[in-house]
């Protein structure tokens, strides 16, 4: 009766002040354990498969229709896998598989988890800030990003591409999220909709995910790091279809 719930039943909007996204190119072959039968991974140079962590201040999160006074304000942090899917009307979409997801406050925690698959566990998440320098921590979750937002940016070092060009097409968000039902075969499909999405590169100085070791993921590389900052982002009502092998 309730299961239906999580299904994102509801359309729902919200502003990004800022959203942060670190790409990390790992052998596909490594990941393919990680992602369900219906999905494929979206690969690079049929070599690397992707990981992204995105930390994003929400605000005004709400159910669409609801004012934006009744909006909640929340940090989040998504581990997302890059994939693809053929729905049944044969089109390829592109999307995230999501793997964990935290926030700073409980009480999304619990509408998230009561609304969606996503895994919410609520955790402490430090944020400093001095001049260009920005710095993301968690003794609760261990991690640890510090980035410098204004400075000349090349490519991290081992990225598997070549220019900023090629690495945009890695750095989120895409267009859908996938979840998938082994019991019932079926596929739930969100379609997330943002205007002005224009990422903005950045220098990661040091980074740390202790979530990767849990996962058994060896040599991760980071790829490219994104910004942008004041985003209107909505999420479309999920879609469910059943999976046709």
């Amino acid at each position: 009766m309730f299961s239906g719930l999580k299904n994102h039943p509801f359309a729902v909007k919200a502003f990004f002040e800022s959203s942060i996204v670190l790409t990390f190119a790992v052998a596909k072959e490594q990941l393919m354990q990680l992602i369900p039968a219906c999905l494929a991974l979206d690969t690079f140079n049929d070599k690397y498969g992707f990981i992204a962590v995105a930390m994003v201040q929400t605000k005004k999160l709400r159910p669409e229709g609801f004012p934006a006074f009744m909006g909640n304000d929340f940090f989040l942090i998504g581990y997302r896998v890059f994939v693809r899917y053929t729905d049944n009307a044969g089109k390829n979409l592109r999307g995230l598989y999501i793997l964990k997801s935290e926030t700073n406050k409980r009480k999304m925690e619990i509408f998230g988890n009561l609304f969606t698959h996503y895994s919410y566990t609520t955790t402490d998440i430090k944020q400093v800030q001095s001049g260009n320098i920005k710095l993301f921590e968690s003794s609760g979750s261990d991690f640890k990003v510090s980035l410098d937002v204004d400075g000349d940016v090349s490519l991290p070092a081992g990225s598997p591409f070549t220019d900023w060009k090629e690495a945009r097409r890695f750095a989120g968000p895409l267009p859908f999220t996938f979840r998938f039902n082994a019991e019932t075969k079926e596929v739930l499909i969100v379609e997330g909709v943002r205007q002005n999405w224009t990422p903005k590169p950045i220098k990661v100085i040091d980074h740390n995910f202790s979530f990767f070791d849990s996962l058994n993921i060896e040599n991760a590389v980071l790829a490219n790091a994104f910004i942008i900052n004041n985003v209107p982002y909505s999420w479309k009502k999920g879609k469910l279809e059943i999976w046709k092998q």
